[in-house]
């Protein structure tokens, strides 16, 4: 058995060191990715992120359940999108923030960076709208007695509502955790590994009721649908609030996903130069 063979087979997880080369190389990777490929592989995230918030908002729909109850175990049924992420290779705007390691290892090119970024932003939304589209016409929301619609508006209503200050911090701590996770993944060499690391960042994020871009981009959507169809009480949410929280939270995601690949860029480099 060659040598190589022998290191997919441990059950330990990378070191740090490794773990850094191998989100260096993740992002080399993504940075060359075709167009093409890069947005349908984005589409796909969307949708998988949207499939979590669903099955979020479909917890919810039990008005009775309490609070606590409500964030951790909802924040759980959250995870399905991110496990579908980092188990299949799809395309994340929010973890590819990390993407910032190879750059900073000057293996890419800021162009090669922000072409990443803005073609998976793009397919994220469009894979959460198909998604948003699917879930409406499969009449999810009308389960639990129109419960979970209700829950859905007021998801969204909650983050229209937000001031812009707290809409930004909340997403750098959002995409710290999701960061975090991710960086779990990498280190990880089975789909075990991967899913039992992202569980418990992302429910974390989730129970504390942290802004995600591309989980907005099913939620805010839905929500505003729905309220116009008369879910909930008239304008809870609006157009021009859904579009202000989406570009907050991004910036947010995004200065929350740098600290967390350069805080790791930094001290795996280092340590790595000490040997």
């Amino acid at each position: 058995m060659e040598s190589k063979d022998l290191e997919a087979l441990k059950p330990d997880a990378l070191s740090p060191i490794a773990t850094l080369a191998k989100a260096v190389n993740v992002g080399v990777s993504k940075a060359g990715m075709r167009p093409g490929r890069m947005f349908i592989s984005a589409m796909l995230a969307g949708a998988f992120i949207a499939f979590g918030g669903m099955y979020f908002c479909v917890f919810l729909g039990d008005p009775s359940i309490p609070f606590a109850a409500q964030r951790v175990v909802g924040g759980i049924c959250f995870c399905l999108g991110l496990v579908l992420v980092v188990c299949t290779g799809a395309e994340l705007f929010t973890g590819n923030s990390l993407m910032v390691c190879s750059l900073v290892e000057k293996k890419i090119s800021v162009g090669g960076l922000l072409k990443n970024w803005i073609i998976v932003w793009l397919g994220n939304l469009a894979g959460s709208l198909v998604a948003v589209a699917l879930i409406y016409l499969a009449a999810t929301p009308a389960l639990g007695g129109g419960g979970v619609g209700e829950a859905m508006v007021s998801v969204a209503a909650g983050k229209v509502a937000l001031p812009p200050a707290t809409i930004f911090f909340k997403a750098i701590m959002c995409n710290v955790f999701v960061c975090l996770a991710v960086w779990v993944a990498y280190s990880s060499r089975t789909v075990v590994d991967k899913v039992a690391g992202v569980l418990l960042p992302i429910s974390a994020f989730v129970a504390a009721g942290f802004e995600h871009c591309v989980a907005n981009m099913f939620f805010l959507p839905t929500g505003l649908i729905l309220n116009s169809t008369g879910v909930g009480a008239e304008g809870l949410v609006t157009l021009s609030g859904v579009l202000t929280n989406l570009g907050i939270a991004t910036l947010g995601n995004v200065v929350g996903g740098m600290i967390v690949g350069l805080a790791f860029w930094a001290i795996n480099r280092a340590a790595k130069s000490d040997k």
